[in-house]
């Protein structure tokens, strides 16, 4: 890879990890629709998204527990089995038309999520531990394989299903996706025995990226704004994922 194409993504990363953590979002989708954008392989997309949400899953995780929202009463059945599930999905590489096409479709609905605001569940509802294991599996498993870390399905169905408020919500789906790309990400180098090298300075970008936006967010920028320009980015994205 060249070094201007490996400053461009660079670059592309930086912004994004500012506008996403601008918002209160770790990035996982942004980074690969930079990626895609960027004519990345597949086989590279993986394991550098793992790699970059760990970091700024450390870093929100961070935040929700010294805010006081995380609990591990309400976490763990969701992470027990999506570990082992996530390493797996990790492990296995599928074709490149359908990762691209699976990933697309992902990025497609992180757009139209990024139009529309998290509600806070009317009656929180309780559920049997053994219906977010299983949940927290199959999930997993997903993020494994797309390298998303999972945080962007967890959590709409956690408030769909009302089971936690948004704040418990959010620190739950960090956690997922931590626990989940060092799995995933620990599966995909199991399998291949390599890591990109461009993702080195990615990883630098994003954490002074995530750092900035986190302050700049708190400040007077307009999250409604913002989240549109990263609605059209991850649309543009994922068409081009699945139609080229």
């Amino acid at each position: 890879m060249s070094i201007e194409l490996v400053g461009l993504l660079t670059l592309g990363v930086f912004i994004v990890s500012i506008l996403y953590s601008s918002v209160g979002h770790a990035g996982a989708s942004g980074y690969i629709a930079v990626m895609s954008l960027f004519n990345i392989a597949p086989e590279e997309i993986k394991p550098a998204a793992l790699s970059l949400n760990i970091l700024v899953a450390i870093i929100g995780f961070l935040n929700f527990y010294r805010a006081g929202h995380f609990s591990w009463k309400f976490t763990w059945p969701f992470v027990v089995l999506s570990i082992p599930a996530a390493f797996a999905g990790g492990y296995l590489n599928l074709p490149a038309d359908i990762f691209e096409i699976l990933v697309g479709a992902i990025l497609l609905f992180s757009a139209v999520r990024f139009l529309f605001k998290m509600k806070e569940p009317d009656d929180i509802v309780d559920i049997h531990p053994s219906v977010k294991v299983s949940s927290g599996a199959g999930i997993g498993f997903l993020a494994g394989l797309t390298g998303t870390g999972g945080g962007i399905f967890l959590t709409p169905f956690i408030l769909l299903m009302k089971w936690a408020p948004v704040k418990a919500t959010a620190a739950a789906s960090v956690v997922f996706i931590l626990v989940n790309s060092i799995a995933g990400l620990a599966g995909n180098i199991t399998a291949t025995t390599t890591l990109p090298t461009f993702i080195l300075p990615m990883a630098m970008a994003v954490m002074v990226g995530g750092f900035a936006g986190s302050y700049l967010g708190s400040k007077s920028w307009n999250a409604v704004t913002i989240k549109r320009a990263l609605s059209i980015v991850l649309f543009i994205a994922g068409i081009k994922l699945i139609f080229t």
